[in-house]
């Protein structure tokens, strides 16, 4: 056999060197587009391993645990501290029994395991003869993070008030998006509501809280909301 030419060794070595650079770059944009939606860069392999549970496959459920437990414990301990723990298990019981359910030509696995969240959150508020958690000074977490984002910290208890005056679908809405970074495409879905009626609803909602946030200061300026909630 003849030794390749220069030539076809140069050639090979473009064509490889194209591919690697073909690889690098669908890896970027698919981390980009998933960044730009405020959801871990996973985003993908969660609907694939939620796809193949569903096909039984027990390790890929497993791997679904360990990414998504911290951000779901974080949906419950927002809104019933005492009974994350337990809420955060009743999920993970009933996501595994339902995962043949999950269709991703419907929504993401992020989104679907928050759905089941909200129904369970739901369950237990019925039981306990509750229709929702309310927003107090007990639920002391998200609004670290809210208060680094409005213009000065006594806007908090003021900003407590206005959420739990809100319709309880229009809060949960707004809380789903800014505590729990959902799209807004995923928080309707977990409330079950067409994602066009839920940005007219969300549109309104940050109507309701900017007239109602709009606090005097003795300088002069105003208090507002800003970021999600803006």
């Amino acid at each position: 056999m003849k030794p390749d030419e220069p030539g076809d060794r140069r050639r090979g070595g473009l064509r490889r060197h194209r591919r690697r650079d073909s690889d690098q770059h669908g890896a970027t944009v698919e981390h980009g587009r998933d960044a730009a939606y405020g959801v871990d860069a996973r985003h993908g392999d969660s609907d694939a391993q939620l796809t193949r549970s569903a096909q039984g496959d027990s390790a890929a459920f497993t791997h679904l645990v360990k990414t998504h437990s911290s951000a779901l414990h974080g949906y419950f301990a927002r809104r019933m501290p005492a009974a994350s723990e337990d809420l955060l298990a009743e999920t993970w019981l009933q996501a595994f029994a339902a995962r043949r359910t999950f269709d991703p030509a419907r929504g993401s696995a992020r989104g679907w395991l928050f759905g089941v969240a909200h129904n369970v959150l739901a369950q237990h508020l019925r039981r306990a003869g509750r229709q929702e958690p309310a927003p107090g000074p007990d639920v002391t977490d998200p609004w670290q993070v809210v208060d680094q984002r409005l213009d000065a910290a006594a806007m908090a208890p003021a900003l407590r008030r206005a959420l739990a005056e809100l319709p309880s679908e229009e809060r949960e809405l707004l809380l789903l998006i800014s505590w729990e970074q959902l799209t807004p495409t995923e928080a309707a879905a977990v409330v079950g509501i067409p994602a066009g009626t839920a940005r007219s609803r969300l549109h309104r909602a940050r109507g309701r809280l900017r007239d109602r946030l709009t606090l005097p200061r003795p300088a002069g300026r105003n208090l507002t909301a800003t970021g999600d909630l803006a």
